[in-house]
């Protein structure tokens, strides 16, 4: 079991995050994983992300206020928002924006994949 008390879960910045606070709470540096790391961010009110895609899939799960979510792919625009414990899929090569449109602070949970520069060996039985 590897614990991560919520006091001791690594702070991160992303690029293109603006007025948000962002730990990590498994995974990467937060500790061991093989297969996704889990994120925690405080959307401040006005806050978000540009609109960006990467090559990895992403899952948000709306703790608290709400987050408007924006995606763009293949040309085709769709805006959503989350309220608590709604969850939406970005996929890969889909553009996101986050934006917390209220005047309270969102919190957002993040689960992505882990990032491998080499593929996973098969084992043998």
């Amino acid at each position: 079991m590897h614990v991560v008390p919520i006091t001791e879960a690594p702070a991160y910045e992303a690029p293109g995050h603006m007025q948000m606070a962002m730990q990590r709470l498994q995974g990467m540096e937060a500790g061991p994983s093989g297969s996704v790391w889990i994120g925690c961010s405080l959307l401040e009110p006005g806050g978000g992300t540009t609109l960006a895609g990467s090559d990895l899939e992403k899952f948000y799960i709306c703790l608290e206020g709400v987050v408007q979510v924006t995606a763009v792919a293949d040309g085709h625009r769709q805006e959503t928002h989350l309220h608590p414990l709604d969850s939406c899929r970005i996929a890969p090569g889909e553009a996101r924006q986050l934006f917390n449109p209220g005047t309270t602070a969102a919190r957002l949970l993040l689960v992505m994949p882990q990032r491998t520069s080499t593929p996973p060996q098969e084992t043998s039985p």
